[in-house]
This record gives structure tokens, C-alpha cells and sequence, in this order.
């Protein structure tokens, strides 16, 4: 195992899978003599390695991509070699790695690499929803290869990896030292394509490593084992935290471990899996009150890989509304769409914590009972309804406030009465869109023990091919 920054494509199998696991496959394979082809270059295993070995005994499969070979460019060869370890780990349920180090499609070989290129993509998409896929970017992953990363479930990337389809220099009125729009910095703070970004290679494996725990070998699997952590443990204070979901989330979960996921972009959410009684859960939480598409997009993808995986889903509510500036206006409601789809198609265990605020259409799409919650449960101090009481007060009681001597004071009275009647967890729990009210300590027992409860549930929905929009 070596311990420089910038691992080889062998170094990188080795690191991140169990010691002497690596079985490789298609080791002889080189470029295949075509019309197309310069003869004179070896291409030794044409540019990637591809195996299937262990990551703490579990199997899984793997390539890692040579750029010390045509810089890594996917040729026909290459491609075949990818193509034939997914048809491998569909036939086995387990999950595919890909390490990709690649210069995108090679030239030398014209159509029979771009055949075979497309090729990949079928089969990555019928692999999609079937097994976990997972690609991290230690070099280029360009043009081509920057779909392919796309249609995997989980992309994690070095700091110094660039990922595009298009060059930055070759972006109109751009180039690269004025906005390098293939850095894992610009890539992972605008966009959802980039679940992690680290320091260096080993780091990057050691990521991939800490996912695999929390996900099933396949669509058939369920992630399931044993925790120390007391099933009962109480957490005092949590209701401190009630605008900062990463720290609950951190308090509820088992020895307080949270895999985030896509933390850098969409920053009103926060996703990731946790282990609740030893079983990994999908958490998608409002981080801020105001959703916006890039976040919204981020839940919504989560929701739908969960429910691929039977992976059960735990929502923690704090919202009231949307952001409100023009561009996300163009995105918005689409991405809105995107997200009660997810929640009201899954039918994974899914359980919904209101901790704070639950305002209008935001609300409703945060995993509501209207769209399907198994349990709902609220804080004592949690609010739900068509809108903040005050704003509520102001049009139900306009010809009161407007009669009063006292306008602040009659706006007060207003909201107050419109609270108790409306708008408070009490009234709510009345009404049977809350499960139960409970207290704050005590909310990740409450959750182990709703979880255990649902998870003999079975739940068919109308036959259809997919979701037509």
C-alpha cells in the first residue's frame, strides 16, 4: 500500500479493497487491431484494470482506469472490460467502483470506440436502480466520461480532478484561469454531480470504503447489523438545535456517525445515511427555511436512490417557503415537482420528524402524511399550516386589525388565536396529520422503535413503466 498523494491505477484497487481480495480479470486484454488503430503503441490491459475483490468482506467489483496508457482514453477494448465486469456484478448483485483517471474517448480508434462508448452508457443505465454504483475522479474525467459519472449513484472526487463536458477554455467568452468550470471546487458548490471532495487519493478510497457500509450489495439487499450505541439513549437539549439539522441528525444517529453527502451545494438541505439500531437510514433535513432547486434536486435524488435500495427514509421538517430571487424561479416548481414525486412514489419506510416550522407546499412535500409519511411525529414547539400564523392573522382578521385602536396589538390577539386553532402541533396531532408529539430527548428511541415497526412493510403502487415527467 503506497503513500503518496497520487496513487497508480493498481495502487488505487489495492488500497481501497481488503488486503490480497483482488481477483483481476482480463488481464491480457490489449487494443484490438482495426483499420482505425495505430499499430506501433501497446496498450498493456488497454488502459484499466478490472477486477472484483472484498471491501470488509463484502464483494464488490472494480476498474481503475490507466492514464500512463493513452491517457486512460476509453477504446474499444477498454470499454468491453467495463461492460463485462457490470454484466458480472448484475449477475450477482454486488456493487461497481470505478476509478477514473481518462483523457474521454480515443481518437485512434474512431467509431469502434465511440460504438462501445455508447455501449457503456446502456449499460450503465440498466445497471442504474439495480446495483450501487460509485465512481471517484482522481485525473480527467471529460466529455464522455463526465456522463458516465452522472449516471452513477455516488461521485466522489480528488481537489485536484477536473470533471467536464466541456473544456473551461473551450466554454465561450471562458477560459481555464479565469473559471475553471471542471474543478471539484466549481463542480461540487454549483451543481449535484459531486457527492465528496478530498484532499488526495487515499483519502478519496477511504471515502468509498466508509459508503459501501451503509449501502446494500444490491436491489434485493438490505444493510442491517449490530450497534453498541444504547437503542434507548435519551439526548438532552436537542431541542436547541432546532435550526441546525446536521447536529441532530449527528445526536440521533448511532456513536454519532453521519455520512454527508453532497454538503457543498444546495446548503438549505442536508442528506446523507445514518445507522439507526444497526439498519442505515437515507436523512434528508432542511438546513434552511427557504428550499431552493439545487437543494430541492439534491433531496429528491436521494429519496429515489433510498427507495431503489429499500433503504427507509427519515425526514427532519423545518420550512416555510421557497427562495424567492428570479433565477430560481426558472427551476423551482419543476425541481419542487421532482421532489414530492420521490416522496410519494417510494414505498420504503418512511418517517417524518416536524422539528420546527411546516408552512404551506413546502411543508406538504417534506414528506407529509399527505404524500404517503408511514408516521409522522412533531416537536412540542413545531408549527403547521397554510402559512405563517402572523401573515394567516393579517388577511383572516383584516377588518378586525383594521377597526383597532391598537394595530399591533390586534395583530398579536390574531395570531394567537390563529396558533390555537390551526396552527400548533396539538391541532394538528387532532386532526390525525401527526402521529404523536414528542419530546425532543427522546426522539431518536421514538425513531428505532418506528422503524423496527415498519420494517416488514410492503406497499404496491399502479403499474408503470416510470415517472412520465
Amino acid at each position: 500500500m503506497s503513500d503518496k498523494l497520487k496513487l497508480s491505477a493498481s495502487e488505487r484497487i489495492n488500497t481501497l479493497l481488503d488486503d490480497a481480495s483482488f481477483v483481476e480479470i482480463g488481464s491480457e486484454v490489449r487494443a484490438r487491431a482495426t483499420d482505425f488503430n495505430t499499430q506501433d503503441v501497446d496498450t498493456p490491459k488497454d488502459g484499466v484494470i478490472t477486477g472484483y475483490g472484498q471491501i470488509d468482506g463484502r464483494l464488490v467489483y472494480v476498474y481503475s482506469q490507466d492514464a500512463s496508457v493513452i491517457g486512460g482514453a476509453i477504446g474499444e477494448m477498454h470499454a468491453k472490460k467495463i461492460s463485462s465486469i457490470y454484466s458480472l456484478a448484475m449477475k450477482v448483485g454486488a456493487p461497481v467502483i470505478g476509478l477514473i483517471d481518462c483523457a474521454g474517448l480515443r481518437l485512434q480508434e474512431a467509431t469502434d470506440s465511440l460504438h462501445s462508448f455508447g455501449a457503456l452508457y446502456k449499460k450503465f443505465t440498466m445497471a442504474s436502480g439495480v446495483i450501487p454504483q460509485i465512481t471517484a475522479i482522481f485525473g480527467n474525467a471529460g466529455g464522455g466520461v463526465g456522463v458516465l459519472t452522472s449516471l452513477t449513484d455516488f461521485t466522489i472526487m480528488v481537489d485536484s480532478a477536473k470533471l467536464f463536458v466541456n473544456s473551461p477554455n473551450a466554454i465561450e467568452g471562458n477560459y481555464e484561469e479565469k473559471l475553471d468550470t471542471a474543478s471539484a471546487a466549481y463542480m461540487s458548490e454549483n451543481t449535484n454531480q459531486v457527492d465528496k471532495v478530498c484532499a488526495d487519493d487515499a483519502s478519496a478510497l477511504t471515502e468509498i470504503r466508509n459508503l459501501i457500509t451503509y449501502l446494500p450489495s444490491n436491489n434485493d439487499d438490505f444493510v442491517e447489523g449490530d450497534t453498541e450505541d444504547d437503542l434507548n439513549r435519551t439526548i438532552p437539549g436537542i431541542e436547541s438545535l432546532v435550526n441546525d439539522s446536521r447536529q441532530i441528525i449527528e445526536s440521533i444517529a448511532d456513536d454519532k456517525m453521519f455520512y454527508e453527502i453532497k454538503a457543498n451545494s444546495g446548503k438549505d438541505f442536508v442528506t446523507g445515511f445514518i445507522k439507526l439500531g444497526g439498519f442505515s437510514v437515507a436523512v434528508v433535513a432542511n438546513q434552511e427555511k427557504k428550499m431552493s432547486p439545487v437543494g430541492i434536486r439534491k433531496a429528491a435524488s436521494l429519496v429515489s436512490f433510498a427507495d431503489a435500495f429499500n433503504i427507509p427514509v427519515l425526514s427532519l421538517t423545518n420550512v416555510n417557503g421557497f427562495v424567492g430571487t428570479p433565477e430560481d424561479q426558472l427551476y423551482l416548481s419543476k425541481a419542487a415537482a421532482k421532489l414530492a414525486a420521490a416522496f410519494a412514489t417510494a414505498t420504503v419506510p418512511k418517517v417524518n420528524v416536524i422539528t420546527g416550522e411546516g408552512y404551506g407546499s413546502g411543508y406538504l412535500m417534506m414528506n407529509s402524511r399527505s404524500l404517503g409519511a408511514d408516521m409522522v411525529f412533531a416537536w412540542p414547539d413545531a408549527k403547521v399550516g397554510v402559512m405563517d400564523p402572523k401573515n394567516a392573522a393579517e388577511i383572516i382578521y383584516s377588518d378586525d386589525i383594521a377597526g383597532s385602536d391598537d394595530k399591533t396589538a390586534a395583530i398579536k390577539d390574531a395570531e394567537k388565536k390563529i396558533t390555537e386553532a390551526q396552527s400548533n402541533a396539538a391541532s394538528v396531532a387532532r386532526r390525525g396529520y401527526v402521529d404523536d408529539i414528542i419530546e425532543p430527548d427522546a426522539t431518536r428511541k421514538r425513531l428505532i422503535a418506528a422503524f423496527d415497526m415498519l420494517a416488514t412493510k410492503s406497499e404496491d403502487r399502479p403499474y408503470k413503466k416510470h415517472l412520465a415527467f
